[in-house]
């Protein structure tokens, strides 16, 4: 993937575990991510490793459904890690109870994504971008802002930003 350069994508059927948070990410990330990855891996080597399921997982990622309408401070995350499909909620071995982790699974969609590569702070010119990209191609958004995080973060951070997309109403493909 090019960076800053907008394309459109299908992506199949996901299964993923997530994990919800509300509140600014600076203070509710790390413990979103303990509990994510705490039972991702506990699940995996306790329960599918014994079973000779390999159980991969992908770069972590966050839907963001609210946060260009609400302070930062009540934005609303929903974090994931993609798995494989035989990953099921009742063999999940939660890491921390009170932040519950949950199997989910997101439809096949196409999507429109572009490579940010910088801290997350300077994201609002390649989003617009995209925003752009979008409308170019004669689409509309149709599910909350995605981001996967390819690196940690910081000033050369590698983010992947998307959205589900579909025809705009009234325009033939």
């Amino acid at each position: 993937m090019k960076p800053f350069t907008p394309h459109i994508t299908k992506l199949p059927k996901r299964t993923v575990l997530t994990v919800t948070t509300v509140g600014d990410p600076n203070k509710v990330t790390q413990s979103a991510m303990q509990a994510l990855y705490g039972t991702a891996y506990g699940t995996k080597f306790k329960v599918y490793k014994p079973k000779r399921k390999v159980m991969t997982m992908s770069p972590p990622s966050a839907f963001w459904p609210d946060a260009a309408k609400k302070p930062k401070s009540r934005w609303t995350a929903h974090w994931m890690l993609d798995v494989p499909s035989f990953v099921k909620q009742k063999d999940l071995l939660q890491k921390n109870p009170t932040m519950a982790v949950k199997v989910k699974t997101l439809p096949a969609a196409t999507v429109a994504e572009i490579l940010h590569i910088g801290p997350y702070s300077a994201e609002r010119p390649t989003i617009k971008k995209l925003h752009a990209f979008i409308k170019e191609q004669k689409l509309e958004i149709a599910g909350p802002h995605e981001e996967v995080y390819l690196s940690r973060p910081g000033p050369k951070a590698k983010t992947v930003v998307r959205y589900v997309v579909k025809p705009r109403s009234g325009v033939k493909p």
